[in-house]
Protein backbone atom coordinates (compact mmCIF):
# COMPACT_ATOMS: atom_id res chain seq x y z
CA UNK A 1 0.00 0.00 0.00
CA UNK A 2 0.85 3.81 -1.06
CA UNK A 3 1.34 5.80 2.14
CA UNK A 4 1.66 9.28 0.38
CA UNK A 5 -0.65 12.13 1.15
CA UNK A 6 -0.99 14.66 -2.00
CA UNK A 7 -0.62 18.38 -1.83
CA UNK A 8 -2.87 19.60 -4.12
CA UNK A 9 -1.10 22.68 -4.63
CA UNK A 10 1.79 21.40 -5.92
CA UNK A 11 0.67 17.82 -7.36
CA UNK A 12 3.58 16.32 -4.70
CA UNK A 13 3.54 13.83 -2.02
CA UNK A 14 4.41 13.94 1.84
CA UNK A 15 5.16 10.53 2.88
CA UNK A 16 4.42 10.45 7.23
CA UNK A 17 6.72 8.03 8.67
CA UNK A 18 4.07 6.75 11.24
CA UNK A 19 1.86 5.21 8.02
CA UNK A 20 3.19 2.32 7.76
CA UNK A 21 3.23 1.64 11.79
CA UNK A 22 -0.06 2.29 12.37
CA UNK A 23 -1.06 0.18 9.21
CA UNK A 24 1.27 -3.22 10.64
CA UNK A 25 -1.01 -3.17 13.41
CA UNK A 26 -4.31 -3.12 12.44
CA UNK A 27 -4.15 -7.13 12.04
CA UNK A 28 -3.09 -7.19 15.86
CA UNK A 29 -5.64 -4.83 17.42
CA UNK A 30 -9.14 -4.54 17.40
CA UNK A 31 -9.11 -0.79 17.79
CA UNK A 32 -6.99 1.57 16.53
CA UNK A 33 -6.70 5.01 17.97
CA UNK A 34 -4.59 8.05 16.19
CA UNK A 35 -4.70 11.19 18.21
CA UNK A 36 -2.74 14.52 17.78
CA UNK A 37 -3.29 18.26 17.17
CA UNK A 38 -6.04 19.84 15.26
CA UNK A 39 -5.00 20.50 11.58
CA UNK A 40 -1.87 17.96 12.00
CA UNK A 41 -3.53 15.50 9.04
CA UNK A 42 -5.22 12.95 11.16
CA UNK A 43 -8.45 12.68 9.16
CA UNK A 44 -6.15 12.36 5.95
CA UNK A 45 -4.35 10.01 6.70
CA UNK A 46 -7.14 7.99 8.42
CA UNK A 47 -9.15 8.54 5.10
CA UNK A 48 -6.15 7.40 3.13
CA UNK A 49 -4.88 4.57 4.75
CA UNK A 50 -8.46 3.11 5.44
CA UNK A 51 -10.07 3.65 2.54
CA UNK A 52 -12.57 1.23 2.69
CA UNK A 53 -13.85 2.18 6.32
CA UNK A 54 -17.17 4.25 6.49
CA UNK A 55 -15.59 7.97 7.92
CA UNK A 56 -18.06 9.26 10.48
CA UNK A 57 -17.17 12.85 11.91
CA UNK A 58 -18.85 13.18 15.62
CA UNK A 59 -18.49 16.87 15.85
CA UNK A 60 -21.59 16.55 13.17
CA UNK A 61 -24.45 17.59 15.87
CA UNK A 62 -27.00 15.42 14.37
CA UNK A 63 -24.26 12.22 14.20
CA UNK A 64 -23.18 13.34 17.77
CA UNK A 65 -26.98 13.41 18.93
CA UNK A 66 -27.46 10.10 17.29
CA UNK A 67 -24.58 8.27 19.12
CA UNK A 68 -25.10 10.04 22.34
CA UNK A 69 -29.13 9.21 22.93
CA UNK A 70 -28.58 6.07 21.32
CA UNK A 71 -25.03 4.35 21.33
CA UNK A 72 -26.47 0.96 20.28
CA UNK A 73 -28.30 1.95 17.95
CA UNK A 74 -25.73 3.92 16.57
CA UNK A 75 -22.95 1.11 16.83
CA UNK A 76 -25.27 -1.46 15.44
CA UNK A 77 -25.61 0.69 12.20
CA UNK A 78 -21.77 1.03 11.94
CA UNK A 79 -20.80 -2.20 13.24
CA UNK A 80 -17.35 -2.97 10.97
CA UNK A 81 -14.61 -0.96 9.44
CA UNK A 82 -15.62 2.54 10.54
CA UNK A 83 -13.91 5.40 11.52
CA UNK A 84 -15.32 7.33 14.43
CA UNK A 85 -13.50 10.53 14.32
CA UNK A 86 -13.01 13.29 17.27
CA UNK A 87 -14.91 9.85 19.30
CA UNK A 88 -14.05 12.00 23.00
CA UNK A 89 -16.85 13.58 21.95
CA UNK A 90 -19.28 10.65 23.00
CA UNK A 91 -17.50 9.19 26.03
CA UNK A 92 -21.00 6.90 26.29
CA UNK A 93 -19.81 4.90 23.12
CA UNK A 94 -16.59 3.70 24.46
CA UNK A 95 -18.10 1.09 26.87
CA UNK A 96 -20.24 -0.41 24.02
CA UNK A 97 -16.63 -0.56 21.70
CA UNK A 98 -15.44 -2.77 24.76
CA UNK A 99 -18.55 -5.23 24.61
CA UNK A 100 -18.32 -5.50 20.77
CA UNK A 101 -14.51 -5.97 20.26
CA UNK A 102 -14.48 -8.61 22.96
CA UNK A 103 -17.72 -10.37 21.31
CA UNK A 104 -16.23 -10.29 18.32
CA UNK A 105 -12.51 -10.32 18.50
CA UNK A 106 -12.12 -9.20 15.17
CA UNK A 107 -8.86 -7.17 14.10
CA UNK A 108 -8.79 -3.25 12.68
CA UNK A 109 -12.37 -3.11 13.55
CA UNK A 110 -13.14 0.78 14.86
CA UNK A 111 -10.41 2.83 14.05
CA UNK A 112 -10.65 6.39 16.41
CA UNK A 113 -9.37 9.31 16.21
CA UNK A 114 -9.69 13.06 18.75
CA UNK A 115 -7.61 15.98 18.93
CA UNK A 116 -8.06 16.06 22.89
CA UNK A 117 -6.15 13.76 24.50
CA UNK A 118 -7.19 14.16 27.78
CA UNK A 119 -10.68 13.00 27.21
CA UNK A 120 -9.60 10.48 24.71
CA UNK A 121 -6.69 8.79 26.48
CA UNK A 122 -8.70 8.84 29.88
CA UNK A 123 -11.99 6.55 28.06
CA UNK A 124 -9.23 4.89 26.27
CA UNK A 125 -7.49 3.41 29.54
CA UNK A 126 -10.52 2.92 32.07
CA UNK A 127 -12.43 0.52 29.40
CA UNK A 128 -10.21 -0.39 26.34
CA UNK A 129 -7.05 -1.06 27.94
CA UNK A 130 -5.16 -3.43 25.87
CA UNK A 131 -7.68 -3.59 23.19
CA UNK A 132 -6.09 -0.41 21.02
CA UNK A 133 -3.12 0.30 19.66
CA UNK A 134 -2.43 4.40 20.62
CA UNK A 135 -0.33 6.72 17.89
CA UNK A 136 0.61 10.51 17.74
CA UNK A 137 0.71 12.47 14.82
CA UNK A 138 1.87 15.85 15.24
CA UNK A 139 2.89 18.24 12.81
CA UNK A 140 5.37 17.55 10.01
CA UNK A 141 9.14 16.53 11.20
CA UNK A 142 11.92 17.37 9.18
CA UNK A 143 12.47 14.05 7.80
CA UNK A 144 9.12 13.92 6.04
CA UNK A 145 9.37 17.72 4.89
CA UNK A 146 13.09 17.03 3.57
CA UNK A 147 11.92 14.00 1.52
CA UNK A 148 9.85 16.09 -0.17
CA UNK A 149 12.43 19.20 -0.33
CA UNK A 150 10.53 21.43 1.74
CA UNK A 151 12.24 22.58 4.30
CA UNK A 152 13.60 25.56 4.51
CA UNK A 153 17.52 26.62 4.01
CA UNK A 154 17.33 28.79 7.20
CA UNK A 155 16.35 27.56 10.38
CA UNK A 156 14.68 31.04 11.18
CA UNK A 157 12.87 30.74 7.77
CA UNK A 158 12.01 27.01 8.97
CA UNK A 159 10.70 28.31 12.80
CA UNK A 160 8.66 31.33 11.40
CA UNK A 161 6.75 29.04 9.06
CA UNK A 162 6.12 26.40 11.61
CA UNK A 163 5.23 22.35 10.40
CA UNK A 164 1.61 22.10 9.96
CA UNK A 165 0.19 20.60 7.01
CA UNK A 166 -2.30 23.21 5.77
CA UNK A 167 0.78 25.58 5.46
CA UNK A 168 2.56 23.27 2.80
CA UNK A 169 -1.25 22.47 1.55
CA UNK A 170 -2.58 25.00 0.76
CA UNK A 171 -0.28 27.93 1.17
CA UNK A 172 -1.33 29.70 3.65
CA UNK A 173 0.70 32.49 4.94
CA UNK A 174 1.97 31.44 8.38
CA UNK A 175 0.42 34.70 10.17
CA UNK A 176 -3.06 34.16 8.70
CA UNK A 177 -2.75 30.79 9.68
CA UNK A 178 -1.75 31.06 13.35
CA UNK A 179 -4.19 33.76 13.76
CA UNK A 180 -6.88 31.79 13.19
CA UNK A 181 -5.65 28.76 14.61
CA UNK A 182 -5.52 30.50 17.98
CA UNK A 183 -8.74 32.03 17.73
CA UNK A 184 -10.49 28.47 16.71
CA UNK A 185 -8.42 26.83 19.24
CA UNK A 186 -10.25 28.65 22.14
CA UNK A 187 -13.10 28.05 20.50
CA UNK A 188 -13.56 24.66 20.08
CA UNK A 189 -10.98 23.12 22.88
CA UNK A 190 -10.29 25.82 25.81
CA UNK A 191 -14.16 27.21 26.47
CA UNK A 192 -15.63 22.86 26.19
CA UNK A 193 -12.84 22.11 28.00
CA UNK A 194 -13.06 24.42 31.17
CA UNK A 195 -15.13 27.30 32.31
CA UNK A 196 -13.08 30.42 31.08
CA UNK A 197 -14.41 33.72 31.79
CA UNK A 198 -11.91 36.00 30.22
CA UNK A 199 -10.53 34.46 26.71
CA UNK A 200 -8.66 38.00 26.45
CA UNK A 201 -6.51 36.59 30.03
CA UNK A 202 -6.50 33.27 28.44
CA UNK A 203 -4.51 34.64 25.06
CA UNK A 204 -2.30 36.53 27.68
CA UNK A 205 -1.47 32.96 29.58
CA UNK A 206 -0.59 31.59 26.31
CA UNK A 207 1.48 34.42 25.20
CA UNK A 208 3.55 34.01 28.69
CA UNK A 209 4.05 30.52 28.09
CA UNK A 210 5.77 31.22 25.03
CA UNK A 211 8.03 33.86 26.30
CA UNK A 212 8.72 31.09 28.87
CA UNK A 213 9.44 28.33 26.14
CA UNK A 214 13.12 26.18 27.00
CA UNK A 215 13.07 27.78 30.54
CA UNK A 216 12.38 25.98 33.76
CA UNK A 217 8.62 25.82 34.84
CA UNK A 218 7.71 28.30 37.71
CA UNK A 219 3.96 27.74 38.39
CA UNK A 220 3.72 30.63 40.83
CA UNK A 221 5.73 33.09 38.47
CA UNK A 222 3.56 32.37 35.77
CA UNK A 223 0.25 33.01 37.76
CA UNK A 224 1.00 35.75 39.49
CA UNK A 225 2.15 37.61 36.29
CA UNK A 226 -0.98 36.56 34.58
CA UNK A 227 -3.18 37.30 38.33
CA UNK A 228 -4.71 34.01 37.91
CA UNK A 229 -4.02 31.48 40.73
CA UNK A 230 -1.53 28.55 41.22
CA UNK A 231 -4.45 25.87 40.48
CA UNK A 232 -5.80 27.71 37.65
CA UNK A 233 -2.26 28.04 35.83
CA UNK A 234 -2.07 24.12 36.49
CA UNK A 235 -5.56 23.48 34.99
CA UNK A 236 -4.74 25.98 32.03
CA UNK A 237 -1.61 24.24 31.37
CA UNK A 238 -3.13 20.69 31.67
CA UNK A 239 -5.50 21.99 28.58
CA UNK A 240 -2.36 23.01 26.48
CA UNK A 241 -0.93 19.86 27.14
CA UNK A 242 -3.88 17.78 26.37
CA UNK A 243 -4.51 19.51 23.08
CA UNK A 244 -0.78 18.93 21.88
CA UNK A 245 -0.09 23.04 22.15
CA UNK A 246 2.67 22.28 24.38
CA UNK A 247 5.01 20.00 26.44
CA UNK A 248 6.78 19.57 29.24
CA UNK A 249 9.80 17.87 29.69
CA UNK A 250 11.17 16.37 32.30
CA UNK A 251 14.17 16.49 34.93
CA UNK A 252 16.61 13.47 34.38
CA UNK A 253 16.51 12.38 37.98
CA UNK A 254 19.43 10.27 38.79
CA UNK A 255 21.57 11.94 41.50
CA UNK A 256 25.33 12.17 40.84
CA UNK A 257 25.87 13.28 44.20
CA UNK A 258 24.36 16.98 43.56
CA UNK A 259 21.21 18.57 44.08
CA UNK A 260 18.89 18.39 40.72
CA UNK A 261 16.70 20.43 39.17
CA UNK A 262 13.33 19.04 39.66
CA UNK A 263 10.92 21.64 37.93
CA UNK A 264 10.41 20.56 33.90
CA UNK A 265 10.93 22.68 30.79
CA UNK A 266 8.19 24.25 28.59
CA UNK A 267 8.33 23.42 24.94
CA UNK A 268 5.71 24.20 22.33
CA UNK A 269 5.27 21.33 19.21
CA UNK A 270 5.39 23.85 16.69
CA UNK A 271 7.44 26.52 16.28
CA UNK A 272 5.19 28.68 13.85
CA UNK A 273 2.92 28.82 16.81
CA UNK A 274 5.80 29.52 19.46
CA UNK A 275 7.08 32.78 17.37
CA UNK A 276 3.07 34.11 16.75
CA UNK A 277 2.76 33.89 19.61
CA UNK A 278 5.73 36.22 20.48
CA UNK A 279 4.29 38.33 17.92
CA UNK A 280 7.37 37.63 15.71
CA UNK A 281 6.73 37.99 11.26
CA UNK A 282 9.72 37.15 9.56
CA UNK A 283 13.21 35.29 9.44
CA UNK A 284 15.16 38.80 10.22
CA UNK A 285 12.93 38.96 13.58
CA UNK A 286 13.54 35.65 14.97
CA UNK A 287 17.90 36.37 14.52
CA UNK A 288 17.38 39.38 16.44
CA UNK A 289 14.98 38.60 18.75
CA UNK A 290 16.81 37.89 22.31
CA UNK A 291 14.83 34.33 22.76
CA UNK A 292 16.81 33.42 19.38
CA UNK A 293 18.45 30.51 21.03
CA UNK A 294 15.06 29.29 23.38
CA UNK A 295 13.30 29.20 20.17
CA UNK A 296 15.76 27.06 18.58
CA UNK A 297 16.18 24.59 21.18
CA UNK A 298 12.64 24.97 21.12
CA UNK A 299 12.49 23.58 17.30
CA UNK A 300 15.36 20.83 18.34
CA UNK A 301 13.94 19.68 21.30
CA UNK A 302 10.01 19.73 19.54
CA UNK A 303 11.75 17.69 16.46
CA UNK A 304 12.79 14.75 18.26
CA UNK A 305 9.73 14.46 20.18
CA UNK A 306 7.87 14.28 16.57
CA UNK A 307 10.45 11.91 15.17
CA UNK A 308 10.21 9.57 18.62
CA UNK A 309 6.43 9.90 18.40
CA UNK A 310 6.46 9.24 14.13
CA UNK A 311 9.25 6.73 13.91
CA UNK A 312 7.35 4.82 17.31
CA UNK A 313 10.73 4.56 19.02
CA UNK A 314 9.11 5.10 22.82
CA UNK A 315 11.91 7.06 23.93
CA UNK A 316 11.64 9.05 27.09
CA UNK A 317 14.29 12.24 26.68
CA UNK A 318 15.08 14.29 29.60
CA UNK A 319 16.73 17.17 30.34
CA UNK A 320 19.58 17.51 33.19
CA UNK A 321 20.54 20.41 34.93
CA UNK A 322 22.17 20.73 39.16
CA UNK A 323 21.97 23.55 41.62
CA UNK A 324 25.10 25.11 39.94
CA UNK A 325 23.32 25.50 36.48
CA UNK A 326 25.17 22.84 34.99
CA UNK A 327 23.14 21.48 32.33
CA UNK A 328 22.62 18.94 29.63
CA UNK A 329 19.74 20.70 26.67
CA UNK A 330 18.63 17.14 26.33
CA UNK A 331 19.49 13.79 27.08
CA UNK A 332 18.64 9.93 26.18
CA UNK A 333 19.20 7.02 28.65
CA UNK A 334 19.93 3.33 27.64
CA UNK A 335 21.64 0.61 28.50
CA UNK A 336 25.16 1.88 26.71
CA UNK A 337 25.00 4.78 28.75
CA UNK A 338 23.81 8.17 28.01
CA UNK A 339 23.48 10.12 24.93
CA UNK A 340 23.74 13.80 25.82
CA UNK A 341 22.65 16.95 22.97
CA UNK A 342 24.18 20.91 23.50
CA UNK A 343 21.51 22.84 21.13
CA UNK A 344 22.90 25.88 20.29
CA UNK A 345 22.05 28.59 17.70
CA UNK A 346 24.86 30.00 16.28
CA UNK A 347 26.32 29.04 12.75
CA UNK A 348 29.77 29.16 14.13
CA UNK A 349 31.36 26.34 16.38
CA UNK A 350 34.02 26.99 19.18
CA UNK A 351 35.21 25.02 21.69
CA UNK A 352 33.09 26.90 24.86
CA UNK A 353 29.96 24.97 23.04
CA UNK A 354 31.28 22.23 24.25
CA UNK A 355 32.15 22.32 28.19
CA UNK A 356 28.57 21.50 29.60
CA UNK A 357 28.78 18.31 27.82
CA UNK A 358 32.25 17.73 29.38
CA UNK A 359 31.13 18.58 32.72
CA UNK A 360 28.73 16.02 32.73
CA UNK A 361 30.56 13.50 31.15
CA UNK A 362 33.05 14.15 34.47
CA UNK A 363 29.89 14.20 36.70
CA UNK A 364 28.42 10.47 35.13
CA UNK A 365 31.88 8.71 35.07
CA UNK A 366 32.75 5.81 34.78
CA UNK A 367 28.84 5.91 32.38
CA UNK A 368 29.06 6.11 29.04
CA UNK A 369 28.80 9.42 27.28
CA UNK A 370 27.76 10.00 23.86
CA UNK A 371 28.16 13.80 23.25
CA UNK A 372 26.39 15.77 20.38
CA UNK A 373 26.30 19.56 19.01
CA UNK A 374 23.36 20.69 17.55
CA UNK A 375 23.81 24.00 15.90
CA UNK A 376 22.54 26.37 13.45
CA UNK A 377 24.99 25.83 10.26
CA UNK A 378 24.87 23.76 7.92
CA UNK A 379 27.87 21.24 7.97
CA UNK A 380 27.63 18.16 9.95
CA UNK A 381 31.44 17.27 11.53
CA UNK A 382 32.84 13.74 13.43
CA UNK A 383 35.54 14.94 15.78
CA UNK A 384 37.07 12.74 18.05
CA UNK A 385 35.04 13.14 21.07
CA UNK A 386 32.07 14.93 19.44
CA UNK A 387 29.73 14.64 17.00
CA UNK A 388 28.55 18.19 15.78
CA UNK A 389 25.22 17.97 13.49
CA UNK A 390 23.49 20.18 11.22
CA UNK A 391 20.03 21.62 12.93
CA UNK A 392 18.74 20.36 9.21
CA UNK A 393 20.54 16.61 9.80
CA UNK A 394 18.46 16.33 13.31
CA UNK A 395 15.89 13.32 11.40
CA UNK A 396 19.32 11.34 10.32
CA UNK A 397 20.82 11.34 14.03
Amino acid sequence: MSYLIELAFMNDFITRQIAPIIESQKTKFPILALTGPRQSGKTTLLKQLFSDYRYINLENPSIRSFATDDPLGFLNQYNDKVILDEVQRVPELFSYLQERVDEFQIMGQYILSGSQNFHLLNNITQTLAGRVALFKLLPFDFKELKQNQLLDASYPKAAIKGFYPPIFDRNINPSIFYANYIQTYIEKDVTELLNIRDLKQFRTFISLCAARAGQLLNYSALANECDITHNTAKAWLSILESSYVIFLLQPYHQNFNKRLVKSPKLYFYDTGLLTHLLGIRNADEVVENRLKGQIFENMVVAEYQKQNHHSYLLRDYYFWQDSNANEVDLMLKDIQGFSIFEIKATETISNTLFKEMDKFEEIASPTKVRKTLIYGGDENQNRTKYSVLSWKNVSDE
